[in-house]
């Protein structure tokens, strides 16, 4: 694997300025706060957490439909400087595209798939004629797994997995060397997801192409993944290795994930973590570790201060001053 990176993230922060009104202040919500990362040829970057913990604000950032408040972002070599309302550079656009979750409201209805194909190519590669922007349609839409017939049809006359199919054909037209996936799969029955997350190696292997793949199920987080970022509260709690985050969870918002997720094996006991209460609001974030209120390990001094992520072991980091504790819970639990 080349081991040069394709994307660099160094604490990407991305914070939104809420206006007071009658009856409320201003407020500042950190929507994504110190995250710090690199991704590579071929690698599978997955991000996973509940909801409105900050994956959808980061996969805005990385592919630069927002700025970042602070941090830097450094793309194919080229350091992202961007300021509120500005586009990036199409050089950039081009190296970056982005797959959302529902192909039923990410594609055109007024447009057939070979226009909506040719529509990237029609804006970033005019020096192609109508022939060539055609034949590249085409072939892509085969790659996806279609046929040429399709090209003339419109978004309704597909199913669910066809039209992610397309959304990902046309993600492909200019070539890029990274996919933000949001989501991709989780709107498709159990064995669209199989075929489209085939499809998805497939084009990796074939293209090189670097995912960063955000996703609440973890099931499917397992089976792709190369590196995980596990976010809370927007900020990334614990780090690390696919397989070593998996093996053994060090954070206990991790362990709490990883505890409400089915496994197929009868025979392996298993901790169950439960989480007390809501997340806390973004307009008032607790003082300290902002996952203390809810973790059954947490101490006074949880509250005190917010845990830097730190490497443990395994090329692992992670935010919590019990990592030890947590661990050993978890292996007492299996051990009995």
């Amino acid at each position: 694997m080349n081991r040069e990176p394709v994307l660099s993230a160094t604490h990407l922060t991305r914070h939104y300025q809420i206006k007071g009104g009658a009856f409320s202040k201003p407020a500042t919500v950190k929507a994504l706060n110190e995250a710090s990362f690199e991704l590579f040829p071929g690698q599978t970057l997955a991000v996973v957490g509940e909801s409105g913990c900050g994956k959808s604000t980061l996969a805005r950032v990385l592919t630069m439909i927002e700025p970042p408040t602070s941090g830097e972002l450094t793309i194919g070599g080229h350091q992202v400087s961007l300021k509120e309302g500005q586009r990036p550079p199409a050089a950039l656009r081009r190296e970056v595209q982005i797959i959302f979750q529902n192909p039923y409201g990410s594609l055109n209805p007024r447009k057939t798939v070979a226009t909506m194909l040719e529509e990237p190519l029609k804006l970033n590669r005019k020096e192609m004629h109508a022939t060539e922007r055609r034949q590249k349609a085409l072939e892509m839409i085969e790659k996806v797994g279609l046929r040429p017939e399709h090209a003339d049809r419109y978004p309704h006359m597909f199913s669910g997995g066809q039209r992610q199919r397309i959304a990902i054909a046309r993600a492909l037209m200019l070539n890029p060397k990274i996919l933000v996936l949001d989501e991709p799969v989780s709107a498709l029955d159990l064995s669209i997801q199989a075929q489209v997350l085939n499809l998805l190696a497939d084009l990796q292997e074939e293209f090189g192409l670097a995912y960063v793949f955000i996703s609440h199920d973890l099931s499917v987080v397992r089976r792709i993944a190369d590196d995980v970022i596990v976010m809370y509260f927007g900020q990334p709690v614990e780090t690390g290795p696919a397989e070593a985050v998996f093996s053994t969870p060090r954070h206990p918002y991790t362990q709490a994930l990883f505890s409400a997720t089915p496994v197929a094996d009868p025979t392996r006991s298993r901790q169950r973590v439960k989480l007390k209460g809501e997340p806390p609001s973004p307009l008032a974030p607790p003082p300290g570790c902002p996952f203390a209120p809810r973790c059954h390990l947490a101490t006074a001094e949880c509250t005190r201060e917010d845990p830097p992520l730190e490497s443990v072991s395994d090329a692992v980091k992670v935010a919590c001053i019990h990592v030890d504790q947590a661990v050993a819970g978890v292996e007492r639990a299996e051990a009995g």
